[in-house]
Parts: structure tokens; sequence; C-alpha cells
């Protein structure tokens, strides 16, 4: 199962020092296949994003998204871009611009609809219980969608914070769990 880390300026904060330093120790102290930026408030965004994909792949991690910022992602050589669930219509522009495509999906409508556009991964959310997130689904939900959906990669997200998680996680036969918190 894969791991997707999905970072949070909560967390990283957005002072560059500070932010190289706990994500270089976040790597070096987890195995990542999948590393998305993520910050919807800092306003030195494109200098912490730069940071994070020189940093991700100084540690051999080939698989980095930038959140939404598809020109972004595009101009720091990212290998893609994790769409929110509002930007459907941008998954066709990102392939043609020979980036890989993740979108937020959080019912069977987005998944259909992420499915129809041919985009590459989802994640689906939220899975356990999340501040701010609205219900969560539950595993017997993510294992009925993994198996209906079979013919799209899925990653689950949403309250994955333990080791007990990522074992029922695994267990549904999810591509794998995304998580901020699980990894600091």
């Amino acid at each position: 199962m894969k791991s997707y880390l999905i970072t949070d300026p909560n967390i990283y904060t957005n002072n560059i020092q500070e932010f190289e330093s706990i994500l270089k120790t976040t790597i070096q102290n987890n195995s990542i296949d999948y590393i998305c930026f993520r910050d919807k408030k800092s306003s030195n965004y494109k200098e912490l994003a730069k940071s994070f994909v020189k940093i991700s792949k100084q540690n051999n991690i080939t698989n980095i998204f930038i959140n939404q910022y598809i020109d972004l992602a595009n101009s720091l050589k990212a290998t893609g871009v994790h769409l929110t669930s509002k930007q459907f219509d941008k998954i066709a522009y990102v392939k043609s611009i020979g980036l890989k495509s993740i979108i937020s999906t959080h019912n069977e409508d987005d998944i259909k609809q992420a499915i129809k556009n041919n985009v590459d991964y989802i994640t689906y959310s939220p899975i356990f219980d999340t501040p701010n997130k609205g219900t969560a689904k539950g595993i017997k939900n993510l294992k009925d969608i993994v198996k209906k959906y079979n013919d799209i990669n899925i990653f689950a997200l949403g309250g994955i914070i333990s080791d007990e998680h990522i074992k029922s996680v695994k267990n549904t036969s999810c591509f794998g769990f995304a998580s901020i918190r699980y990894f600091v």
C-alpha cells in the first residue's frame, strides 16, 4: 500500500527555515511514496513550494504533487497536481501538459466524474473523524468503494493518524493512504 504525505502550514509553518527542517525530518523518519505541498494561507507559497520540490527530489521521492496550482506544479517540474473537488474541469489540461493528476473526492458522483475525466488517482475522504471535514465514511464504506471502483487508484484520506488506521485501510485493498497528521 502506498503512502501519501500532505503538508499543512499549521504543522510545517511558513517560515522557510523551519519548513525545510520539519520537512526533512518528516521525510527521513517515514516511508513516503507520494508527497503533496498544500498550503491555503501562506503569502510565500511559491518560495515554500520551490523548497518543497527541491527537498523531495533530494530525498529521492519521485511522486511530487502541488495542491491546486497547475502552472506552478509545471514550472517547478513536479510530478503532478492534486486538484480540489472543484477542479474537475482542469484534469484534461493537467494531462495535456504532461502532469499526473490526483483529485479530491467525497462521494460516488465525484468518483464517477473523476473516472470519466481520466484522472490518475483520487483521494476519498474523510474515512475517519477529521476536524471540520464532515461525517466519517468508515472502513466498510471505503472497502465497498474500492471494490466497486477497482479501475482507479484510490488513496484513503481523513483522520488517518495511527498504525491501526493504516492496517484497517490496508485490509480494504485500497491503493494507498494519504495523511497530514500521521507523518508528524
